[in-house]
């Protein structure tokens, strides 16, 4: 087995990498010759460490597949230094890939005792957002402007691998050790993607509220609310995403959501309607309570699809109970509306709880 360490220096001070690479959290990246710990090997382990301002590299490499072993215990040595573990889809591939890989040695699995962070798991709903092909590591390091010098994917070294165990060729060894060595380098870097989910999990302020007019592509006049925001973590490369009736653009330290507002009527349901009477005449339900005085024949007992009264107003969009009361077009309509209020204006709380639903409605 081989044991590479580099020491560079490097720049800590974006503070989503300076807060969340912290001295007690580790980076790591495996290498294998396929997806089934069962019928391949495990041939390369690169891991990242933080002394200070210092960024420290190791990597254990398995010259033949004997050695897989080896680089494990000194992988799990190397671990059991930090607490908090970071990797890209290390939760889904390459923890498991090391469990099983320890019950056929019959050592102890080390990951009990540890916190993760996967990047990809954080990512795996923004792709609408951030307009890529796949969230594979090296389509987020194109999307953030990264440059690396190793032209391989995973699969590819596979039979490089499997050539140098048979030749031992020095450029067959560069090429391996340098794609784990670049995933590793470039994983500190990839956490300011996270600045993203972390927009669209609440870490904003909102600055601004108004309305705006704007013609339709039908020449109608229509109506849009308009939230503009601050963005508590630098987006490093601007963002947009249109759905529905919302529209997302995101950078740097600014967003904007645009919310497309419905002028006319919509009906409120009630949910009781076995106590409603509806009115064909007038279109609306009175509680039974209520109905004494009218005749039969101008009443019916209600349904839940006409237990209803109405309301002309302006209303915004939404699509689940988020703000009350909720109004509809019809009775089975997934999207409701709830009133463009002084309360809701003037309110931050509700505008915020607004904006999380709409941002999850967006991803």
């Amino acid at each position: 087995m081989q044991h590479w360490q580099e020491t560079l220096s490097y720049d800590f001070s974006n503070p989503m990498i300076d807060s969340t690479f912290t001295p007690d959290a580790i980076f790591f990246d495996i290498e294998t010759t396929g997806f089934s710990p069962a019928r391949t090997s495990l041939y390369l382990i690169g891991c990242a460490v933080r002394k200070g301002q210092i960024l420290v590299i190791d990597q254990f490499f398995a010259d033949a597949p004997s050695e897989e072993q080896d680089v494990l215990l000194s992988f799990f040595s190397l671990l059991e230094q930090y607490q908090t573990i970071i990797s890209f889809n290390g939760i889904g591939f390459d923890i498991p890939y090391l469990k099983s890989k320890c019950e056929t040695y019959g050592i102890k699995e080390p990951f009990s005792s540890h916190e993760f962070l996967d990047i990809y798991k954080q990512v795996t709903k923004m792709k609408s957002l951030l307009h890529l092909p796949n969230l594979k590591q090296k389509s987020i390091e194109q999307f953030l402007g990264m440059e690396r010098e190793d032209i391989y994917n995973g699969g590819e070294l596979i039979e490089i691998y499997h050539r140098y165990v048979r030749t031992a060729s020095e450029r067959d060894l560069a090429l391996l050790r340098q794609h784990n060595y670049e995933d590793v380098l470039d994983m500190p870097q990839l956490l300011t993607v996270l600045s993203y989910p972390h927009l669209l999990g609440g870490d904003f302020e909102i600055t601004s509220l108004y309305a705006n007019e704007f013609t339709s592509y039908e020449g109608a006049t229509e109506k849009e609310l308009i939230f503009e925001l601050k963005n508590l973590h630098h987006l490093p490369a601007p963002v947009s995403c249109k759905k529905e009736d919302f529209y997302l653009m995101a950078s740097g330290y600014e967003s904007k959501l645009v919310v497309r507002l419905y002028t006319g009527e919509l009906k409120f349901f009630f949910s009781d309607y076995k106590n409603y009477f509806y009115l064909p005449d007038e279109d609306y339900a009175v509680p039974k309570s209520l109905a004494g005085g009218i005749a039969k024949e101008h009443k019916k007992k209600a349904t839940a699809s006409t237990c209803y009264t109405r309301k002309n107003a302006i209303f915004l969009p939404q699509y689940g109970a988020v703000l009350s009361p909720a109004f509809r077009a019809m009775y089975r309509d997934k999207k409701s509306y709830f009133e463009l209020s002084e309360e809701f204006v003037a309110s931050k709380e509700m505008q915020k709880e607004y904006l999380l639903h709409v941002f999850s409605y967006l991803m």
